[in-house]
C-alpha cells in the first residue's frame, strides 16, 4: 500500500474498530436490561465507556524551527489531492502562530478561526479564550473551491509592523524577530496569537489533530503552548533540515520544549530529517546518496540521544509533488510513505494500548461479573429440572430448592444492605479527600501566591513565591495520597471479606489512583521552573509577570486540579461498584427464581407444562450466556495494528 492510503486505511480501520466497541457496549447494555441486570451504576460507568470512545483524538505536534518544512509535511500528508499547497508554505517564515488542524465534527463546518495577537494583553488564557468565540475572527472555507481556501488560509501568515516597545509589550524578543524593512525602526509580529482550521477531511473526522507550532521565537513567546498544547500531544515530529543538520537554535527547541523530563508523549518523539531532496545527486551512485542519507540520520540520533529508527528522512516538497502529481516512484524516493508508517505502527498502536488497558479491560470485567451471575442462576435452575421426572413432581425436592434459594436472597440482600451502608461510609471519607482538593482550597492559594508576587520586588522573591505555589498543590496531593491509601485499605479489606463469602470470581477493587495527580503536578512544577527561568519573564514587568504567571501556569494547575477533583468525587461511589453489581445480579435472579418455584409448590398445575416451560426458559438462559460470550470475543478481538496477534493480551483477565 502506498502514498496517502497507508495512514488513511489505518486510521479508518481504527475508527472501525472503535465502532465496533461501541455497538458491543450497547448490545451489552441492552442484554443487562433484557435479564434484568440493569442499575444506575453500570448505566454511568458505560457511559463513560462510550463518552471516551466518540471524544477519543491523537494529536500530533509539528515543531521545529521556522524554515525546516513543517507546513510543507502537512501540505504533503494530508492535503496533496488539492493538487496545490493549500496551507501558506513558500520559503521563509510562513506559519507565524500556533496553528491547530482538526474538523470540528460539532458544527460539522469548514472555517478559520484567528485569534488577534493584542488579546496578549488581556488576562485570560489561550484555554479560557478558546471557550470566547467572539473574540475570534471568522472565516468560513468553501472546501469546493481550492484556491479560494487558500487565499483564506494565506491569512495565517499574515504579520504586522510594530515598535520594539509594543513588540517587547506583546512578550516578543526584538532579537529574534525581523525588521520591518519598509518602516525602519519596527519590526515584524505576527498578527495572530492563535489559529484554529476546522476543515473536513477523512483522518480529521475519525479524530486526528495536528498542531503546527512556529519557531523558537513563537515558543518562548506564548508560554501556554510549551506548557499545556505541547506535552498533552501524544506525539512529537521534531523537523530538521537534511541540509543544516542540528542547529544551536534547533537544538535549544529540542532540550528545552521536547526532549524535557516532565513531557508524556509515551507514543514517542521523533525527529524527521526533511530536504533530503537537497542530498541527491544524479552524478552519484544511487547507493552513494543512501550512505549519505544515512550517515546523516545516525549523527543526527547521536546529537538527539534518539535511536536510529527514530529520525525518519523525507523530502515533504518532492513527497507533495509526487502525490499532486500520481508519480510512484518520486513519491517512494521522497520516503514520505515510511513517515506515514510510521505514524500507524508506533502512534496509533499507542492508542490502541490505552484503550485496551483502561476501557475494555474494565468492560470485560463488567461483563464476566455478568456471566457469572447468570450461569449461578442456570445451575439452579437445571437443579430444578432434576427434581422433576417424567410426569410428576418430586415437591420436597421443590421446597428445598426455594429454601436454599430464599437462604441465598437473603444472604445477597443482606450484602446488598451492608455494601450500601459501606457505601455511605466511603462517601464520607470520600468527603474529607474532596476537602483537600476543593476549587476554594485551590483558589486561596492561587490568592495567596498572587499576594506574594505583589509584595515582592526581586527576581528571587517572585521566583520563590511561584514555586510556593506548586509547594501548596503537591502538599494537598501528598496529603490526598496519603489518605487515599487509608481508604483504599479498607476497600480491600471489604473486597477480602466479600470474595471469602461468596461464591463470586476473585472479585478486584477500583483504585483511587491518587499518585498519579502527584507525579502530573511534580511534571507540571518542573516546567513551571523553566517558565521561571525564561529570560523574556525574568525581564518582564511585576504586573505583566503576574498575569502572565496566572494565564500559564495557574492555568494549566487549574485544569489539573479539577481533573483531580473530579475523580476523587467519582471513586467512592465506584470503588465498590464491582462487588455491588454482582450481589445485585444475584438477588435479582435469585427473586425471581423464589417466586417461581414457590409458585409451583403452592399450584396444583400440569406438571408437563411447567416442565416445558422450564426446559424453555433454560434454553433462553444458554442462549442469553451464549451471546455474553460472542460480545466478549467481539471486545477481545484485537485492535487493527494488532491484529497479527491471535489473542489480545489482557491483563488481569482470565
Amino acid at each position: 500500500m502506498n502514498g496517502p492510503a497507508i495512514l488513511a486505511h489505518q486510521v479508518e480501520a481504527y475508527h472501525q474498530w472503535k465502532k465496533e466497541l461501541i455497538r458491543q457496549i450497547s448490545r451489552y447494555r441492552l442484554w443487562l436490561q433484557d435479564n434484568d441486570l440493569y442499575s444506575d451504576d453500570v448505566s454511568e460507568r458505560i457511559r463513560r465507556g462510550v463518552e471516551l470512545l466518540i471524544d477519543d483524538e491523537l494529536t500530533i505536534a509539528f515543531v521545529g524551527e521556522y524554515s525546516r518544512g513543517k507546513t510543507e509535511l502537512i501540505n504533503a500528508l494530508f492535503f496533496s489531492e488539492y493538487g496545490q499547497r493549500l496551507l501558506p508554505s513558500e520559503a521563509g517564515r510562513t506559519t507565524m502562530c500556533p496553528t491547530e488542524l482538526y474538523f470540528d465534527r460539532t458544527s460539522g463546518s469548514n472555517y478559520l478561526q484567528l485569534l488577534p495577537i493584542d488579546t496578549r494583553e488581556g488576562d485570560l488564557s489561550l484555554q479560557q479564550l478558546r471557550k470566547r468565540p467572539e473574540l475570534w475572527i471568522r472565516y468560513e472555507l468553501d472546501e469546493k473551491d481550492p484556491d479560494a481556501m487558500r487565499a483564506v488560509l494565506a491569512e495565517v501568515a499574515r504579520v504586522r509592523s510594530v515598535s520594539h516597545q509594543q513588540a517587547r509589550k506583546l512578550g516578543f524578543s526584538e532579537s529574534m524577530l525581523e525588521a520591518d524593512r519598509d518602516n525602519p525602526g519596527q519590526v515584524l509580529i505576527p498578527s495572530w496569537r492563535s489559529a484554529r482550521i476546522s476543515i473536513r477531511h477523512p483522518l480529521f473526522e475519525r479524530g486526528l489533530r495536528i498542531l503546527d507550532t512556529p519557531g523558537l521565537n513563537a515558543l518562548g513567546s506564548e508560554p501556554e503552548l510549551t506548557v499545556s498544547l505541547l506535552p498533552a500531544a501524544h506525539a512529537i515530529l521534531f523537523l530538521l533540515s537534511a541540509d543544516t543538520g542540528v542547529t544551536a537554535s534547533d537544538m535549544t527547541i529540542w532540550k528545552e520544549h521536547i526532549d524535557t523530563d516532565d513531557a508524556d508523549h509515551r507514543a514517542g518523539r521523533f525527529a524527521v530529517l526533511n530536504k533530503i531532496d537537497t542530498l541527491w545527486d544524479e552524478l552519484r551512485a544511487p547507493e552513494e546518496v543512501r550512505n549519505s542519507i544515512d550517515r546523516v540520520c545516525h549523527y543526527t540520533a547521536n546529537q538527539l540521544g534518539l535511536k536510529d529508527e527514530d529520525v525518519i528522512p523525507v523530502s515533504a516538497k518532492q513527497g507533495l509533488t509526487a502525490k499532486a502529481k500520481g508519480n510512484d516512484a518520486l513519491l517512494t524516493r521522497s520516503e514520505l510513505p515510511n513517515l506515514e508508517r510510521l505514524l500507524v505502527g508506533r502512534i496509533l498502536k499507542h492508542k490502541e494500548e490505552l484503550i485496551t488497558q483502561s476501557l475494555i479491560n474494565d468492560l470485560l470485567g463488567m461483563l464476566q461479573n455478568s456471566q457469572a451471575a447468570m450461569q449461578a442462576r442456570l445451575e439452579n435452575l437445571e437443579e430444578e429440572l432434576g427434581a422433576r421426572t417424567g410426569t410428576s413432581v418430586d415437591r420436597e425436592a421443590l421446597r428445598r430448592l426455594a429454601d436454599r434459594a430464599q437462604n441465598d436472597y437473603d444472604f445477597y440482600y443482606r450484602k446488598l444492605i451492608t455494601l450500601r451502608s459501606s457505601r455511605r461510609l466511603m462517601q464520607s471519607q470520600g468527603d474529607i479527600l474532596t476537602d483537600m482538593v476543593s476549587e476554594a482550597r485551590f483558589e486561596t492559594h492561587a490568592e495567596t501566591v498572587r499576594q506574594m508576587m505583589a509584595k515582592s520586588w526581586t527576581s528571587a522573591g517572585m521566583s520563590k513565591a511561584m514555586d510556593h505555589f506548586f509547594e501548596l498543590l503537591e502538599s494537598d496531593l501528598q496529603n490526598l495520597l496519603a489518605e487515599g491509601r487509608l481508604a483504599e485499605r479498607m476497600v480491600e479489606a471489604i473486597y477480602r471479606r466479600y470474595n471469602q463469602d461468596t461464591r463470586a470470581r476473585h472479585l478486584e477493587p477500583i483504585p483511587l489512583r491518587a499518585g498519579r495527580h502527584v507525579i502530573a503536578v511534580r511534571e507540571l512544577r518542573k516546567r513551571a521552573t523553566r517558565f521561571r527561568r525564561a529570560p523574556g519573564n525574568l525581564l518582564r514587568e511585576q504586573n505583566q509577570l503576574i498575569r502572565r504567571f496566572f494565564q500559564v501556569m495557574v492555568t494549566e494547575a487549574r485544569t489539573l486540579h479539577e481533573r483531580v477533583r473530579r475523580d476523587v468525587e467519582r471513586w467512592p461511589g465506584e470503588a465498590l461498584l464491582p462487588i455491588m453489581q454482582y450481589s445485585m445480579e444475584q438477588k435479582q435472579l435469585l427473586e425471581h427464581q423464589v417466586r417461581r418455584i414457590r409458585d409451583m409448590v403452592r399450584n396444583d398445575r400440569d406438571s408437563k407444562v411447567e416442565k416445558e416451560r422450564l426446559i424453555n426458559t433454560i434454553s433462553d438462559l444458554r442462549r442469553q450466556l451464549e451471546l455474553a460470550d460472542t460480545m466478549q470475543r467481539q471486545i477481545r478481538r484485537p485492535a487493527p495494528t494488532l491484529s497479527q496477534q491471535k489473542v489480545v493480551n489482557i491483563s488481569g483477565i482470565a
